[in-house]
């Protein structure tokens, strides 16, 4: 069996499997925004019947967002199975082979996951296969970039190279924020908070809002026309708050490096261009974010709010892989080069001092 690091149909595989995932959470805050998600109460089956053989014409409101979602889930872990199972055979790569085995059981536990939050009827269980959703698109992102033949022929090159410890530290810390962002949104849909507070900028009319008994009952008396009919709690406001104030954190920590990296490595670098452009879909997401409270949350609003924030997450990531890998490159490289200049100049310092004592 003839094993290669690249493989130009395994790449495109790859890219393709990324790209369903990527519609797969799309259609995952659909379900979430229409609150279709006990939709269809049992699972593995559907109604009673076999998840694939469920007739179309029972495919009408809620259910046929919740039942599109379970096939186009199938479909991406059959995707993921080909995947793994591609390059365990033809990859030479041992760690590329083992990631596409990590990739084979997170869609299983996600799988096990998203069919639990249904029998167990837990929102709990459904913020963690939200999360997990937006790892694996990272996972299977970055499993598309290491198989394509630029990460093969970029080996050694300087063309993104970010030399500043403390700038990869902050693009680490950015990151952070924006896959916490992601977990607090996947808690606010779960948890419906996501109009908890109806207005923006302000909350409730204020830059902090009232929790007490008495407010929140004359926010609950006034809620016409919200979608979200149950009562809001002081907990979900404080959700709500929690992810205004970690958007704007994460616009600035994106913002100040997206500065630094320009003012130090200069606009016609690539890590430059590629911050740039990574902060710009941040600040669309914080806009989509903003228009989700404005539209009383409307579906195709918060889907969009969704699927930016898994594309920025990625972004971010993958821009994250790609600079510590040429760090990595050019670290190894300065100490490969640099230890016999320091033992030559170790040398000429004992031969001087023997000079000296003689």
């Amino acid at each position: 069996m003839t094993r290669s690091s690249n493989n130009r149909w395994l790449h495109c595989f790859a890219v393709f499997t990324a790209a369903a995932t990527l519609v797969l959470v799309g259609i995952g805050g659909l379900v979430t925004s229409h609150e279709a998600g006990m939709a269809v109460p049992d699972w593995p089956t559907t109604y009673g019947y076999n998840m694939f053989l469920f007739p179309p014409s029972y495919w009408v409101g809620g259910i046929f967002y919740e039942h599109t979602h379970r096939l186009f889930a199938s479909l991406v872990g059959l995707l993921t199975t080909v995947l793994a199972v591609w390059l365990w055979l033809k990859e030479s790569r041992a760690w590329m082979r083992r990631l596409g085995v990590v990739a084979f059981f997170a869609v299983v536990l996600q799988g096990v996951l998203g069919g639990l939050r249904v029998t167990l009827f837990k929102d709990q269980i459904g913020i963690f296969h939200a999360t997990l959703a937006q790892l694996f698109l990272v996972l299977v992102s970055a499993m598309a970039l290491m198989t394509s033949s630029w990460w093969q022929a970029a080996q050694g090159s300087s063309q993104v190279l970010l030399r500043s410890k403390k700038l990869r530290r902050l693009l680490v810390a950015a990151i952070a924020l924006v896959f916490l962002q992601l977990a607090l949104g996947a808690t606010m849909r779960h948890q419906h908070a996501g109009l908890a507070i109806p207005d923006f900028p302000l909350a409730h009319g204020k830059i902090w809002p009232s929790t007490d008994p008495a407010s929140l009952d004359v926010f609950n008396r006034t809620r016409l026309g919200v979608r979200d009919h149950n009562p809001i709690t002081a907990f979900q406001i404080y959700l709500h708050m929690a992810h205004r104030i970690g958007a704007l954190l994460t616009l600035l920590t994106a913002g100040f490096f997206a500065w630094s990296v320009r003012r130090q490595l200069g606009a016609k670098d690539a890590v430059s261009r590629l911050s740039l452009a990574w902060l710009t879909l941040i600040l669309c997401q914080a806009g989509l974010g903003a228009a989700t409270v404005l539209s009383k949350k409307a579906a195709d609003v918060a889907t969009a709010h969704v699927v930016l924030g898994a594309l920025s997450l990625v972004m971010g990531a993958l821009v994250c892989v790609v600079v510590f890998r040429f760090a990595f490159h050019r670290d190894a490289a300065c100490a490969f080069v640099g230890k016999p200049a320091l033992l030559h100049d170790r040398s000429v310092s004992a031969a001087k001092r023997a000079t000296s004592t003689s």
